[in-house]
């Protein structure tokens, strides 16, 4: 595919796959010819994606495969270094991420389905 065109919406999961401030759904994309991880979650009513690195230090910042909130299940938390985001905007509030923010991957819903939208840098794994 020609570095202009941009795939279509990636379908992600089933809408009810993002519990409310539950388990995160994690997914592969490429940025910048590499792979990373990323993950979704629903905060508020609201299905969000992040890629899955820490704006500190550019590492996987979930507990376990899918746990990204803290005890409270009111931030998005880094468990390396302890770093704290706002899961709706993922900007940084405390911790050793400074003003930084993470990256965000746009979603939409529609008719019980969760889409993720590739950019000129974020695209899916599978690729060529």
């Amino acid at each position: 595919m020609p570095d202009t065109e941009l795939p279509p919406p990636q379908r992600l999961c089933a809408s009810a796959d993002l519990a409310e401030r539950g388990k995160a759904v994690s997914f592969d994309v490429i940025q910048w010819r590499e792979p990373v991880r990323a993950f979704a979650l629903r905060f508020d009513g609201q299905a969000v994606a992040y890629l899955n690195r820490c704006a500190h230090v550019p590492t996987e910042m979930d507990w376990q495969e899918g746990e990204f909130l803290d005890g409270d299940k009111r931030y998005i938390m880094c468990s390396i270094h302890g770093a704290v985001y706002d899961p709706l905007t993922g900007r940084c509030l405390m911790g050793p991420c400074t003003r930084g923010r993470l990256t965000k991957i746009e979603l939409t819903e529609r008719e019980g389905e969760v889409f993720w939208h590739p950019t000129r840098d974020t695209r899916p794994a599978f690729e060529d």
